[in-house]
């Protein structure tokens, strides 16, 4: 699907991350041209009044720029880990992330 500028085009493939209060969406995407490029978007549920909105962030990614944001991600998530939280178990949040993912195929089942 395309609106009038050439964004929200069809999803060639998707991944959905589930962080707490905001979800992650991994979404990759081609131009007209048969190029492809991955929007990531966060979104986060706000509540206002009896009802319910969608706050979203969305970040366009280009292949030319795939490789310099996934080192400059790594090395950002690397320093926290290493340099600015050495003693903290990040591995618990892959138990956790593991165990929602298997109650959401079970739930879709």
């Amino acid at each position: 699907m395309e609106d009038n500028r050439g964004y929200d085009r069809e999803e060639i493939f998707s991944k959905k991350v589930k962080a707490g209060k905001r979800t992650y969406f991994f979404d990759i995407k081609s131009t007209r041209g048969n190029d492809y490029y991955l929007t990531i978007t966060e979104s986060k549920r706000r509540m206002n009044g009896d009802s319910f909105s969608y706050e979203k962030h969305k970040i366009f990614l280009y292949k030319e720029d795939f490789f310099k944001f996934v080192n400059a991600l790594n090395e950002a998530v690397d320093h926290v880990k290493n340099d600015l939280l050495p003693d903290f178990d990040f591995e618990q949040y892959e138990n956790e992330d593991s165990e929602s993912e298997m109650n959401d195929e079970l739930r879709w089942e």
